[in-house]
């Protein structure tokens, strides 16, 4: 029976490494036919939110990763957790702790020079009942540590291989704090033994921890799961990913124009690969996902892949499909027109599936239908400078444009047709009027099909804008002389 679990800390956004870590067990339980827990460990009340919460579970839904179970929130199960400590305490396999941190770290100092053990020192193990009486009549504060056995701990990860920990590196590590709040190690152990979790699939800062949980696995009487630790993601300077990376909010991806599926896709090839590059469904992705395949070497985030994906996918995507998120994007850019979604749908959907070709994300067809959209355009300088100051242009431009009044049908064909019987006429390259054409019509050196673009513009407003060259001349020049 597969089952496994999400538990992120609402002390912060739902970041990459996270999603990562949600997605490989989301499709680690579908491709099992198991089940998928969401569990919210919200224990560290100073730091958690619920805001912070509810921005994980918009995360998950944005990518479409549902659960079965959940979410379960910790900070609803205290009483349970102090009772599980109670119970290990009765059994002697804990004890109650009075230190300060001061006093422990006083302590602490004094064998640090004489190399004894560096860990806690068992100081309130062998408390009498008398001095246990007092310092309860002081009021201090007492936590409840865990008594560390002798002797190894080894398990199997089923990414890192076989691991062994002596237990005498791990100190008598605290399952209850002073405030009565459990610590992760008791908290997570006593659910995931409530859940009957099969399989631990988290990342490797977690392996250090591993130890200490088995062993309470063992005080509690229950088998272990399995475990499995992923290689934490890095930024493109092999050093742990951060904001400048783009270690942000997995909903600041869904805000600049990234699709869910790009994205997972994305997160697919962290440390695994599905296969060919190419944009899998999500079934596929379940029928592949094998986790023997998962490598133990760190991953390394590049938003360049990122982009090419979720350019691959709004490429593929119908105009249909494409649609309510160009929507979205046009209405945010104030550029929406309603007759969009009525009697203009048929252009509107011609010029999304013109513009998809290029756009890298949802966010970029606004400024590249704005060239059809609006009667003023602006001119890209270096553009200008490089395809409209050849002189001949004077000429050839007001006699192709005489050309494309006449015609009947401003379509591709036409105009392209046009085009270059006119260049061939002139005895000049057909390269010299597209890149004009391009520049005069857009206003960028670079975009679709000119003559896509042209019969998306319509007659009127080609012609009108063929007409502005020495208006887009005297702007680049008026732009350099600002920059100078």
């Amino acid at each position: 029976m597969v089952r496994v679990r999400f538990a992120p800390s609402p002390t912060g956004f739902l970041h990459i490494g996270a999603a990562r870590t949600c997605f490989f067990n989301w499709l680690y339980a579908r491709s099992h036919n198991g089940t998928f827990i969401l569990r919210i460990e919200d224990t560290d009340v100073a730091r958690s939110s619920a805001e912070m919460s509810e921005g994980i579970i918009q995360g998950l839904r944005w990518l479409g990763l549902d659960w079965d179970e959940g979410p379960v929130f910790q900070s609803q199960r205290l009483p349970l957790y102090r009772l599980k400590a109670k119970e290990l305490v009765e059994k002697g396999l804990a004890y109650t702790c009075y230190c300060t941190p001061e006093e422990i770290q006083e302590r602490t100092k004094k064998t640090e020079g004489a190399g004894d053990f560096w860990g806690y020192d068992r100081f309130c193990l062998e408390l009498s009942e008398k001095q246990r009486l007092r310092f309860d009549s002081e009021g201090r504060a007492k936590a409840v540590r865990f008594l560390v056995p002798d002797g190894a701990i080894r398990y199997t990860d089923r990414i890192h291989g076989d691991i062994s920990i002596d237990s005498k590196n791990i100190e008598d590590f605290v399952l209850l704090r002073g405030d009565g709040l459990p610590t992760y190690h008791l908290s997570v152990v006593v659910d995931d033994i409530d859940s009957q979790i099969s399989l631990v699939l988290r990342g490797d800062d977690h392996i250090s921890n591993t130890p200490k949980q088995i062993l309470l696995y063992q005080a509690f009487g229950a088998k272990p799961p399995k475990f499995a630790h992923l290689a934490l993601i890095l930024g493109p300077d092999k050093k742990k990913l951060s904001k400048r990376h783009g270690g942000i909010s997995v909903l600041e991806f869904r805000d600049h124009g990234y699709l869910p599926l790009a994205f997972l896709n994305f997160l697919a090839q962290m440390s695994w690969s599905p296969g060919e590059e190419k944009i899998y469904t999500l079934e596929e992705l379940v029928g592949r996902f094998a986790l023997n395949k998962v490598s133990k070497g760190s991953p390394v985030f590049d938003l360049y892949k990122l982009e090419w994906l979720n350019g691959r996918l709004i490429s593929n995507l119908s105009a249909l499909e494409l649609s309510p998120l160009v929507r979205k994007e046009m209405q945010s850019a104030n550029l929406w027109q309603e007759t969009f979604a009525a009697e203009q749908k048929p252009w509107f959907d011609k010029m999304i599936n013109l513009l998809k070709e290029r756009s890298r994300t949802i966010c970029a067809f606004p400024k590249a239908a704005l060239p059809f959209l609006v009667d003023e355009i602006t001119y890209d300088p270096a553009g200008v400078e490089k395809h409209l100051m050849d002189e001949r242009l004077d000429t050839l431009l007001p006699l192709l444009a005489k050309d494309f009044q006449t015609l009947d049908e401003f379509s591709v064909l036409e105009i392209e047709r046009t085009l270059r019987r006119r260049a061939e006429e002139e005895g000049v390259k057909a390269a010299l009027l597209i890149h004009a054409l391009r520049m005069l019509v857009v206003g960028e050196p670079v975009s679709p099909s000119i003559f896509d673009v042209m019969e998306l513009a319509g007659k009127e407003k080609t012609l009108k804008r063929m007409n502005r060259l020495s208006d887009a001349r005297k702007l680049a020049e008026k732009k350099g002389e600002e920059h100078e």
